[in-house]
């Protein structure tokens, strides 16, 4: 009788003395691939990072009879060769080391170009990656580019790269490692309408070469080619079953969702005395060009108080870029006929004006976010506008705080350290953040993205009303559009830096 790839049998899982399942049991039989469901927080993640061995099993046992195999069937391997080796893990932030390998990157640098050149390029990047053996090497570097469509990349700076290409570089990488077992942290998030549709194909293909996958994954996103889904709900395995058995609907709730409107009122103070502005936002023929390439061709927008805009097109269409435009992050603002809060920049306004006039939230902004303070921290620094709290805590405004992790459900984190919690729990943390202050510009980039389907339901029904009852103006960006709000009432939309 075959053994399967792995067994782990009624183990204990522990990360910082915290139980993380209690019993255990999960068997990964040769041919079957599996994706794992379930609420945020339930273990999906704790699950993939098990496998992995990144936590430590305190009771129980967890079997890599693949590693038996391949040893069996490639004699003369390196006497290093661990069973980790040939498990590659892919979670939802990539771990890029600057050139001198010496620190990881930082918030603004991707768009810093003497700090940026400190970067490897796509093609540089996925050279330094080794595979596990070099014997039977089935993913070449031309096969997985190709796979991955990252042919036009392979001269960019990894720092420059968008959210979504990023998450296909990440996926080459761990390719080119030749793994028997690819594990996936949500690896549709942040990707365009277009890759989504590709990544069926994507998955196929990585099967059919033999690799096993198993990846945690929304119920409405299982590739194709998956064969099992598991389903957990508070750290346990609540069902198993084979994919043409499974039916996502049963594990949606769509309960009617309340939201405080007294509460929400008073926390957005509509009382005090907002500045009257004629533009938030003015750009004209705004043109950003790195090296040979154009990021930005002579874009025109204006954007007045009080509206709600969707800002929309595929990955690497510009629109992180435009945005640190508009957040003051990028320096090339400068260069540009730039209007902010009816002010030209570079007219004698700091970067912290203008910040201090915007509740902002991105993908990047979570990837190199510090973890080390508390949630209540982390929400109370959204008053600075710096990555955590560098100053005594106020109690007023740490009880503001409080108030806005109740109205995103998220209060039971309060005084957990940000790194502790679940990446959906750090993401509501930073739009708690970035709403504590009250501002007049919202710019909300993928902030969907890693949330449950009732997160998701219970955010966005928290910003339209946020938008109802109050003068906000708002930028929300996002691949899928069942996300926008229903306040949204204009859309900008590029496509490789124009406006499409």
């Amino acid at each position: 009788m075959d053994l399967p790839l792995i067994s782990i049998n009624n183990a204990t899982v522990r990360f910082l003395n915290n139980p993380l399942f209690t019993g255990l049991n999960f068997l990964v039989d040769k041919g079957k691939s599996w994706a794992l469901i379930g609420k945020s927080g339930s273990g999906k993640s704790a699950l993939l990072h098990t496998i992995a061995g990144r936590f430590n099993i305190t009771g129980g046992e967890i079997n890599f009879h693949f590693f038996d195999e391949f040893l069996r069937d490639t004699p003369n391997t390196d006497g290093h060769l661990t069973h980790h080796k040939l498990i590659a893990l892919v979670e939802p932030k990539h771990h890029f080391k600057n050139l001198s390998n010496t620190s990881d990157f930082y918030y603004q640098q991707r768009y810093n170009s003497s700090d940026s050149e400190d970067a490897l390029t796509v093609e540089q990047y996925l050279h330094s990656i080794k595979p596990a053996s070099d014997k039977n090497i089935y993913w070449t570097f031309e096969k997985t580019t190709k796979l991955l469509n990252l042919g036009e990349l392979l001269t960019k700076q990894i720092i420059k790269l968008s959210n979504g290409e990023t998450k296909r570089l990440m996926l080459a990488a761990a390719l080119l490692k030749s793994p028997v077992l690819l594990l996936l942290d949500s690896p549709l998030t942040g990707l365009d309408v277009q890759t989504r549709k590709e990544f069926n194909a994507i998955i196929d293909e990585i099967i059919k070469s033999g690799i096993t996958i198993i990846m945690a994954t929304s119920p409405y996103e299982i590739p194709d080619a998956i064969t099992d889904v598991a389903v957990l709900q508070d750290g346990v395995i609540i069902q198993g079953v084979s994919r043409d058995k499974f039916d996502p609907k049963q594990f949606i709730e769509h309960d009617e969702d309340e939201v405080d409107n007294e509460e929400l009122k008073a926390l957005l103070n509509p009382n005090t005395n907002k500045s009257a502005y004629k533009y938030i936002v003015k750009m004209n023929d705004v043109f950003i060009k790195y090296g040979e390439k154009v990021i930005l061709n002579k874009i025109n927008w204006q954007i007045v108080p009080g509206e709600r805009w969707a800002l929309l097109g595929p990955n690497g269409a510009g629109k992180s870029t435009l945005l640190s435009l508009i957040n003051a992050d990028n320096p090339q603002a400068y260069a540009n006929d730039i209007i902010l809060f009816d002010k030209k920049r570079g007219t004698g306004e700091s970067i912290w004006d203008i910040k201090s006039k915007i509740g902002f939230v991105s993908p990047e902004l979570h990837q190199y976010f510090p973890t080390d303070n508390s949630c209540l921290q982390v929400i109370e620094s959204g008053y600075y506008d710096t990555l955590g709290l560098f100053r005594p805590s106020q109690k007023a405004k740490a009880d503001t705080a409080l108030r806005w992790m109740k109205a995103l459900e998220i209060d039971k984190y309060a005084r957990v350290l940000l790194k502790n919690i679940p990446a959906s729990a750090q993401r509501l943390c930073l739009l708690a953040r970035a709403l504590i202050k009250n501002t007049d510009l919202l710019i909300f980039d993928e902030p969907c993205q890693g949330l449950d389907d009732h997160q998701q339901h219970h955010f966005k029904t928290l910003v339209d009303t946020i938008c109802r009852l109050s003068t906000v103006t708002l930028i929300y960006v996002t691949h899928y559009q069942h996300e926008i709000p229903d306040s949204v009432t204009k859309v900008l939309k590029l496509d490789k830096g124009n406006v499409a």
